[in-house]
């Protein structure tokens, strides 16, 4: 947690001399675009099997929403396919009926950034969303306890990094929260229902 602290405040100051924002390298020199990927195919970590992208939506998708955009962190085969055999796996893998999603990702979390280039919210939304599947708040918090990036972003890499080891506890209520959702439903295919897109969320103060 001390490092976690460290390496977050290491990380803006050293921005703050450069005069540079933290998601400036994706931008380069154009403004953002609203739903456009950045990177373009995603960031990948091709040795822990990692991989994120930012983007941002319209004011009025998510009213009263205090972000910029926000960064989706997902997982790559590797690390999770040898843990879909546990009966925890196979009662969770139900919730999806005959949804066909992309078998090759799990996406683990949502990181809400502001203007100012700030983490200020975790959140999860539903498979359809990202157009894979999702794994078990226990599984899916194991797999975070492994988190490692090196995209070749390396300011980027270090605050998602940061924020998962500093969120942990925010980061295990917002899975839990997402998880008895998901089960308290009577819809069929719950992960395919577009009705349901924001699952849980919860707000983070990194200076706290």
């Amino acid at each position: 947690m001390r490092d976690a602290r460290l390496r977050l405040l290491k990380t803006y100051a050293s921005l703050a001399q450069r005069g540079e924002h933290l998601l400036g390298s994706l931008f380069g020199d154009s403004a953002p675009r609203q739903w456009s990927h950045y990177p373009d195919d995603d960031a990948f970590d091709q040795k822990s099997g990692f991989q994120w992208f930012y983007h941002s939506h319209a004011p009025e998708d998510r009213p009263g929403a205090a972000e910029h955009g926000h960064i989706h962190l997902f997982v790559r085969r590797k690390l999770w396919s040898r843990r879909l055999q546990s009966a925890r796996e196979q009662n969770f893998k139900s919730l999806a009926g005959n949804s066909t999603l992309d078998p090759d990702t799990r996406h683990l979390l949502c990181i809400g950034i502001d203007a100012k280039g700030i983490p200020r919210s975790l959140f999860t939304v539903n498979s359809w969303v990202t157009g894979d599947r999702m794994l078990s708040a226990v599984t899916t918090e194991k797999i975070l306890d492994r988190l490692k990036l090196n995209t070749g972003n390396k300011e980027i890499d270090t605050v998602i990094e940061c924020v998962v080891t500093l969120c942990r506890q925010e980061i295990r209520i917002l899975l839990e929260e997402r998880d008895r959702f998901l089960f308290s439903r009577s819809s069929r295919d719950i992960l395919a229902d577009e009705n349901f897109e924001l699952l849980s969320e919860h707000p983070i103060d990194l200076d706290k």
